[in-house]
């Protein structure tokens, strides 16, 4: 067992456990303030500091990141498809509504580790016209809802195609 681990094997990081957690608590704290004052510097590094310290007990292990590059790919990507689901999402409400046609999809799920099903229901959710609205309890299966169902089975190939096959790679 080397130093840093705990007796299952599980990571523990020492005096910062989420360095980037603390970073982007400081900048909303900053941001949330509205002031670069020391004080509030201060404040927001001490913020930053301590919530991670505190909430380590909920923080599951992720799954190391085999593939960085892919994720940097994959997180280009999403932002590209929010954008578009975003311009697409407004001309399906602007449009009549008869043509609207909402539905369920199953999409069964190749992914095991939790933290990465929660990447790629998180994923789903992100993107407008689609919510991630349950994961089976065998995870296995993930129940999304979609604004707009043409074709089930070409959305659910699409949905595994664009964001779980990367997941697999970058976390595999």
């Amino acid at each position: 067992m080397s130093a840093g681990e705990s007796e299952d094997g599980a990571r523990r990081r020492g005096w910062w456990p989420q360095p980037l957690l603390s970073a982007a608590l400081l900048v909303l704290w900053l941001l949330l303030v509205n002031s670069i004052a020391p004080g509030h510097v201060l404040l927001g590094a001490l913020f930053g500091f301590l919530v991670p310290h505190f909430t380590r007990p909920f923080w599951p292990d992720p799954p190391r990141v085999r593939r960085p590059l892919l994720l940097l790919r994959l997180i280009v990507l999403v932002l590209v498809d929010i954008v578009l689901a975003n311009l697409n999402v407004a001309r399906l409400i602007l449009g009549p509504r008869h043509v609207l046609r909402p539905g369920f999809l199953e999409v069964p799920l190749e992914l095991t580790h939790p933290f990465a099903i929660t990447v790629f229901t998180s994923i789903i959710s992100l993107t407008p016209g689609t919510v991630s609205t349950r994961v089976s309890g065998d995870h296995t299966r993930a129940l999304v809802h979609s604004l707009h169902v043409e074709d089930a089975e070409e959305q659910v190939r699409r949905v595994k195609e664009r964001y779980e096959r990367p997941l697999l790679e970058i976390f595999r």
